[in-house]
Formats: structure tokens, sequence, C-alpha cells
């Protein structure tokens, strides 16, 4: 097996975010990255990467972090008692956009790379990641699209790839104390070794590269739709199962805090305007209602 290469890592995942940043840019028009590097007194850092006030991203941040040190903290270590006492690097790059279009869906995507060293002991390592897709109103093209190009991604590599991931990410992103899902998912795997390094890094690649792929058409198709008031309120309400998720389940956010992680970068990823109100349900037979019952259930979405 050959051994992992954190140079290699390192230059594709900050080219990656040069090249998100970039075509959102495009995409966007107006808005831009503003660049905050920031070091992290334990060891490491990164730069983090907001736009704010786009003429279609309300906020959003595409951002490469890369931390290391001696040992992991006792909460991360307590469930993985196989990295006790190793010293450690993680890195890779994680980015949200919101919209200001509430026809335009939130995208939240990540890649990244683990890796814990020991004197005279093998090293223990592992990539992560995927994208999923959070609509505010559903569309079945942008359905079929964004899980059409997930499943392009990972078919050179299996046949049952994109299937296995795709049930991971249903489950993942799901709010239990809701009992609903976040969106409509994508792909998200953990711990991939098993392939050895070389092809763990190609499907990376793979995944990272076709984010933009799966992200921009959709928002070029909706982006220009007229919206009001009624539209906007429920996209500030269903951020607020975004934010609840985010807090409560995502591990990379409990990680990045537990880990003394640059806390601006790591909750950059929460929506600029969210509204919460006390036991709503939208109007039976109302597109708000369409996405509860339409979209937001487990779909093959690759079925014609």
């Amino acid at each position: 097996m050959t051994e992992p290469n954190l140079k290699l890592v390192r230059e594709y995942l900050l080219s990656l975010q040069d090249n998100i940043c970039n075509e959102l840019e495009k995409t966007d028009g107006q808005g831009r990255f503003v660049e905050d590097a920031w070091q992290r007194p334990a060891g490491g850092g990164g730069r983090t990467r907001v736009m704010q006030g786009g003429e279609v991203f309300e906020q959003g941040g595409v951002n490469f972090s890369e931390i290391f040190g001696d040992a992991l903290p006792a909460s991360a270590s307590a469930s993985r008692p196989e990295l006790a006492g190793r010293r450690f690097t993680a890195m890779g790059v994680s980015l949200v956009m919101h919209p200001l279009n509430p026809y335009v869906p939130t995208s939240h995507a990540n890649v990244r790379f683990f890796l814990a060293e020991k004197d005279n002991e093998p090293p223990i390592w592992w990539f992560g990641g995927g994208y999923d897709l959070t609509p505010y109103y559903g569309f079945e093209e942008d359905a079929r699209h964004w899980h059409q190009t997930a499943s392009q991604a990972c078919q050179p590599f299996g046949e049952e790839v994109y299937s296995e991931f795709k049930k991971w990410c249903d489950s993942y992103f799901y709010l239990k104390h809701r009992d609903e899902a976040r969106g409509i998912g994508g792909i998200f795997f953990d711990d991939l070794n098993q392939w050895g390094f070389v092809r763990s890094f190609d499907f990376i690649k793979a995944v990272g590269d076709s984010y933009i792929k799966a992200y921009q058409p959709i928002v070029k198709r909706r982006m220009t739709l007229p919206y009001g008031e009624r539209e906007r309120d429920f996209q500030c309400y269903r951020r607020g199962r975004y934010v609840e998720f985010n807090l409560v389940y995502d591990r990379g956010t409990l990680f990045g805090l537990q880990s003394g992680g640059r806390t601006e970068s790591i909750l950059m990823s929460m929506p600029p305007l969210v509204k919460w109100r006390y036991h709503w349900a939208p109007e039976p037979g109302t597109p708000e209602a369409q996405l509860y019952e339409t979209f937001l259930p487990v779909r093959d979405w690759l079925a014609t």
C-alpha cells in the first residue's frame, strides 16, 4: 500500500478551493470572496474565504484548513481508542453557500483527509467528504441533475459506490429530533482507506471536482426567478433546520470546536438570516407543502 502523501493532498485541496471560489464568483457576477488567513496556536491554520452580500449568494464560505498536534482532544480519541497517543494532521476544504433567491438551493460540500502517526507503527489514515443539497422549493430537474452528477463521479470506482454513499448521506443528513431530512441528500462517506491511498485520493478528487458541475447549472436555472416576501419567509424558516443540524449533529463542526479550530471559520456555515416559529406546518397543496411531501422523503432520483 502506498504511504499517504500530505503534500499531494494539500496541493489538491488548495487548488480546489481556488477553482470553486473562481467559479462561484463568475456565477454571482457581483460578489467576491474575501480571504482571511489564520493560524492555530496549537498547530496549523487555514484560509477562510467568505462572500457576503452578493447578487446571487447572500452569504457563503469556502474554507481550507490544516491542523495538527501531538494528540487528539480527549472527546475525539475516546471514540477511536486506536488513535490515542498519536500525532495527528487533519486537512480539508469545506464550503456552504446560502443563496439570496429562495428558489436557489443551499449547497454544502466537504473533502477531507486525516492522518495519525506514531513512531515504529503504521500510520492510520482516511478520507471523508461528500456534498448535499438543501432546496427550499423543489424542482425535479434539479434533484435529478444533482444526483446524476454525483453518480457519474462515483461510477469509475464501482457500480455500488454511488448507491452506498447516497444511503449514507440520506442517513447522515437527517434531523432525528424532527424526523425529517435536511434536504435531498447527495453522497457522503467517511473512513475511506480500503482502496489504498492512490485510488482513495483519486476518488476524493473526482468528488471535489464534480461539485461545481452539480451545483452551478442549478444556480443558473433558478437565480433569476421572481420571488416575494412569502418565499423569503419560508426560506428563512427552513434555514433553521440547517442551523439545528450543524449545531447538534455535524461531525465537522463538533471536531473543529473540540480541537480548538477557529470558531469564526467553523461557524461560517451558518446562514445570515434565520427564523423559527412554534409548531408551524405549511398549508396543504402549497409549494411549501410539496417540499415536505415530494422532496424531503428519501427517493431514487436516478429512476426515470
